[in-house]
């Protein structure tokens, strides 16, 4: 029996993916579950796995196309079977993306990739940082096994000045391209902020308690062993938890705005931002609301790995319906944040520090956290907005309340 590799939706508006590269060629034995090409969305490149046990065979899409979602690029087959004729095995709906020469949407697919010399390979990463970096990979000289091109002979190539003497001024500037993850962050905020009618709201809240269960559940969980494999509870995990469980009561800030109105989400799916080169991606927990501590913990440890190493997965990035920014270990003590679209809101966490507060009328030191949520003012106003930091507070004042050691 064939199986069908198509082109995933990773995001409800999503219509299109791009393709980056194959991990493995036509013909070649494949694994369910291993790495089987790179796709670029508006989010991020996310590796997708193969579907079922077999031999790649009947690819219809080179790197750089452009393809729609849920249209089928290849297929993995029994060792001897054909896949089955060409046909446009499209998902209903799907629609065809042509180009601006307005080519038919297979023209795209057909594209050739970047040449390489004749009997040199090339690593998935070396070709996409190229094709960034603008560097001609049929003139390099690979330094991999076999003579494989690898991202530092790219990296070098570009690095390197064309001669001697253009080399560039002492005081000369300099351009820095940056990488896919770098430019989808950049359109992707772009629209967001220029498409989501903002408005900010900020929350200073005492920390004391939190602090104080964060210590009690370290010293619980000391003897888990499954969470003592890297794992630890962080406060971005406490916050995840609190704030996915304070989100039921206030479900206009989870959901989203459409033409037909506003939709408001069954079930939290939590995105935490996580830093990696160049650029910030958002990795989905989900059902945050149900999730004990200790599952948290794991699938934020796993998903930043995942996210650090460029090795994300479709389901790390798909159907967030809140968003939580920490930048405390940073040392930052109040920002901004930039709403994530079709999100309505997002969460801003400032960093836990000593400061000098009104304590019964007297001055007192205590451990104090900067909260700004940004909200879409089509979806929720100023005082659902205050309502729900007001429900945040207290159960940070009071986390065992929604939280327990599970």
């Amino acid at each position: 029996m064939a199986f069908s590799v198509v082109m995933p939706a990773l995001e409800m508006a999503q219509e299109t993916g791009k393709l980056i590269a194959w991990r493995k060629q036509e013909g070649d034995r494949v694994t369910k579950g291993e790495p089987l090409l790179e796709i670029e969305t508006d989010k991020a490149v996310v590796e997708l796995e193969a579907p079922a046990d077999g031999i790649l065979a009947g690819i219809t899409a080179s790197p750089g196309a452009e393809i729609p979602v849920g249209q089928t690029i290849a297929w993995i087959v029994a060792p001897g079977e054909k896949p089955p004729a060409d046909e446009s095995f499209s998902s209903p709906g799907a629609r065809a993306v042509s180009q601006s020469t307005n080519q038919p949407a297979h023209a795209a697919a057909t594209a050739p990739a970047q040449t390489v010399a004749p009997g040199a390979r090339i690593s998935p990463k070396a070709r996409r940082l190229a094709k960034e970096l603008g560097v001609e990979v049929s003139s390099l000289h690979g330094s991999g096994p076999g003579g494989e091109i690898l991202a530092s002979d790219v990296q070098a190539s570009a690095a390197a000045p064309a001669s001697s003497a253009a080399a560039p001024a002492k005081n000369a500037s300099s351009l820095e391209v940056p990488t896919s993850i770098g430019r989808l962050m950049a359109e992707r905020t772009t629209q967001g902020w220029t498409t989501v009618p903002h408005f900010f709201v900020s929350r200073e809240i005492e920390a004391t308690a939190l602090n104080e269960f964060r210590n009690r559940i370290v010293a619980d969980f000391v003897a888990d062993i499954e969470l003592s494999r890297g794992a630890r509870v962080t406060h971005t995990d406490l916050l995840v938890a609190l704030v996915a469980r304070v989100l039921l009561k206030h479900p206009r800030l989870n959901a989203r705005w459409s033409a037909e109105g506003i939709l408001l989400h069954a079930r939290v799916n939590m995105g935490v931002a996580i830093a990696v080169n160049d650029g910030v991606v958002a990795a989905v927990i989900p059902n945050a609301h149900t999730a004990g501590l200790a599952e948290i913990a794991r699938q934020r440890r796993d998903v930043a790995e995942r996210a650090r190493a460029g090795k994300l997965r479709p389901a790390d990035l798909a159907d967030a319906t809140f968003t939580i920014s920490n930048l405390g270990m940073y040392h930052v003590d109040a920002f901004s944040a930039i709403i994530t679209s079709p999100q309505a809101a997002i969460l801003a966490v400032g960093a836990i520090a000593d400061r000098v507060v009104a304590v019964d009328g007297k001055p007192a030191v205590r451990p104090m956290m900067t909260l700004t949520l940004s909200c879409d003012h089509r979806v929720a106003d100023g005082a659902r907005a205050a309502m729900f930091l007001n429900d945040l507070a207290t159960a940070i004042h009071a986390p065992a309340t929604l939280l327990t050691s599970g």
